[in-house]
């Protein structure tokens, strides 16, 4: 004896509750989507401008989305406007989740960056500054040797230097004194040269002095700076500090030779905070483009994989919400057959005759396998009621399932150009 299992039965009777929380996962979805769309678009946007067009962009998703699932003619036109809409609701959904995923962890990475960045470049402006203090003091001290030597033995700037700075001053010396003329002859004691070489000793001393003032602020600056102070404060603090450096003494001591100076980071750069809501916007995308993350793609993926699951999802569910359920029988009974829906309802119209009281009816044995299951169905719902006469058994139809099926032919999916179909027997 035939027998239907109990699995193919169950999974019958739950296929239906499972199409309905497909459903509600689809709202659910949709109202995450249309609220990250609504935060993104209140960043650029008034609040009513946003509410009204978030709107508006998620129920077109959802509802051209069922239009795709249940819909042949004009597809591509209908996806190619889901994808319009989706690539808006995305790209608002993205800067809404960048901006609060960000909101917190984005100031303190960019305030960490800024402070390796200044303690790298702080670091080298201290090296310059050590070696040009090395430098001055051998200076200083030279110095003061050649004022003393000067005082005590004269001539001597005359004698040659290895060092380029004191070859420097010696030469100086020879030229202011040869600037006085024969007046003042060179000599042992007090002198225009010993004048000067005591005027040079004087200024390289100062020189050093400030560079070593320098040296010490900036180990103040970078003793003081913490990582997570704001990326205005770090900047600010240590311009000052650099600027403070006598860059121009350094590269004296430093023999002229060319100092490269270290960069100042700008603050442009380096925003932990913006100032207004499009300020946002324009730096998300900005960010995602040209200096991608983790925290710039999750966001981006997470924005579109919600788009992409309301589209799945609404494009499953769509076709068992879609028309009455006699219009699902006939697109049933149609596949039982292997026809095309309205080429079975065409065949099917084309067996009936007028019957008693001028009700529709269609004879048994003229029926195929598709529409003899359409008939049972129709006649256990009581829409069509079986007869014998003369023999003959008929199907009644009401008119009412009549009405619908010529309707159904109204709007053509397809040239209904096809020969009738053979009758079978029963």
């Amino acid at each position: 004896m035939p027998y239907v299992s109990s699995d193919q039965s169950s999974s019958s009777s739950a296929g239906r509750p499972m199409v309905i929380a497909l459903f509600v996962s689809t709202c659910l979805l949709s109202i995450v989507s249309w609220y990250t769309t609504q935060q993104g678009m209140a960043l650029y946007l008034s609040p009513w401008f946003a509410f009204l067009a978030s709107l508006g962009v998620q129920s077109a998703l959802v509802l051209v989305a069922w239009l795709v699932g249940f819909t042949n003619s004009r597809r591509g036109l209908l996806i190619a406007v889901y994808a319009m809409t989706a690539a808006v609701s995305v790209a608002f959904s993205y800067v809404s989740l960048y901006t609060w995923f960000s909101e917190k962890e984005r100031p303190a990475l960019v305030e960490r960056k800024l402070y390796d960045t200044i303690q790298d470049s702080s670091g080298k402006t201290d090296q310059l500054l050590s070696s040009a203090i090395a430098e001055g003091r051998k200076h200083v001290l030279a110095l003061d040797e050649m004022t003393a030597a000067e005082k005590t033995h004269g001539y001597i700037a005359r004698a040659q230097d290895s060092d380029p700075y004191l070859a420097n001053v010696r030469e100086s010396v020879a030229r202011e004194a040869a600037s006085l003329g024969s007046s003042f002859k060179e000599g042992s004691g007090d002198g225009p040269r010993y004048t000067a070489f005591d005027r040079y000793t004087k200024l390289a001393r100062q020189s050093l002095e400030q560079m070593q003032a320098s040296q010490r602020a900036l180990a103040d600056y970078r003793a003081q700076v913490k990582p997570l102070d704001p990326s205005d404060q770090q900047i600010r603090k240590y311009r000052e500090v650099y600027d403070s450096v006598p860059w121009v003494d350094v590269q004296t001591q430093l023999h002229g030779a060319r100092v490269e100076r270290p960069a100042v980071p700008a603050l442009n750069d380096n925003l932990d905070k913006t100032a207004t809501n499009q300020e946002d916007m324009l730096l998300a995308f900005t960010e995602l483009v040209s200096a991608p993350t983790g925290r710039h793609l999750f966001a981006f993926v997470l924005a579109a994989f919600i788009d992409l699951i309301v589209f799945f999802l609404a494009f499953a569910s769509g076709p068992y919400f879609h028309g009455s359920p006699e219009q699902r029988w006939y697109a049933g009974s149609a596949a039982v057959d292997g026809s095309d829906n309205q080429v079975f309802v065409r065949d099917l119209l084309r067996k009936l005759e007028p019957g008693l009281g001028g009700l529709p009816r269609v004879e048994v044995s003229l029926l195929t396998p598709g529409e003899r299951q359409l008939c049972l169905l129709l006649a256990s719902k009581g829409a069509a009621t079986l007869i014998e006469e003369d023999g003959k058994r008929y199907y009644v139809l009401n008119e009412n399932i009549h009405e619908q099926l010529v309707e159904s032919l109204s709007t053509r999916g397809m040239p209904l150009r096809g020969s009738p179909k053979v009758a079978q027997a029963l």
